[in-house]
């Protein structure tokens, strides 16, 4: 543990806390560890808005179930 926490630069302490899974350890912290870890490109994958099934879900349903569109007028000569 204390090996992961300098890698991290971070200290045994704030590295329990991530283990405890606090809410108040900083983000940048959880980046530090997996980055040590070798897995800070899981983290992209995780934040990827693509990979959101409820956010798009949710967006899809905010999308106007039909559009009108306005009958276009002749040009003016």
């Amino acid at each position: 543990m204390e090996i992961l926490a300098e890698r991290a630069f971070t200290t045994r302490q704030t590295l329990q806390k991530v283990e405890a899974g606090e809410p108040m350890v900083a983000m940048g912290i959880y980046a530090a560890v997996l980055q040590a870890l070798g897995l800070l490109g899981g983290l992209g994958d995780l934040a990827a808005p693509g990979n959101d099934e409820v956010g798009l879900s949710l967006a899809d349903e905010a999308l106007p179930k039909r559009v009108r569109l306005r009958a276009r007028s002749p040009p003016h000569a």
